[in-house]
């Protein structure tokens, strides 16, 4: 009998429990409007120093990118110098060596032409001599 009578106490004990809980737990209005305003203001915080965090980072970013793209232009025009003053020695190189056969070929034709006007003149020199013409 014992157990029964404790059962019923301690349910009894739990149902009061449960009804008195929200009646305590009760806030008034304006406790409700001043929690809510205390929210909102944390909430904004919240949102102003993610904000803040976040446009740090982009400004970072941006900082780290223009170093970044500074450098890769500098580079190529680096790059651009050393090919275009390469090329340009090659090209000198190569009007040089141009310049220098085309100097020689024109040596050659003038010996030439020289020679075949001195044996023209040679054979014209000799048929007015009337000497015959060698074969």
């Amino acid at each position: 009998m014992q157990i029964r009578k404790f059962q019923t106490v301690l349910l009894a004990l739990a149902c009061s429990a449960f009804v008195a809980a929200p009646i305590c737990a009760q806030d008034t209005p304006k406790q409700d409007i001043k929690a809510a305003g205390t929210d909102t203001k944390n909430a904004a915080k919240s949102t102003g120093h993610a904000v803040s965090n976040g446009t740090k980072t982009a400004t970072d970013k941006t900082v780290s990118g223009t170093k970044t793209a500074s450098k890769d232009v500098a580079h190529g025009t680096k790059t651009a110098y050393n090919k275009t003053a390469d090329g340009t020695r090659v090209a000198a190189d190569k009007t040089a060596s141009g310049t220098k056969t085309v100097g020689k070929d024109v040596a050659h034709g003038t010996k030439t032409a020289a020679k075949d006007t001195a044996d023209g003149t040679r054979k014209v020199g000799d048929k007015i001599a009337g000497k015959p013409t060698p074969q």
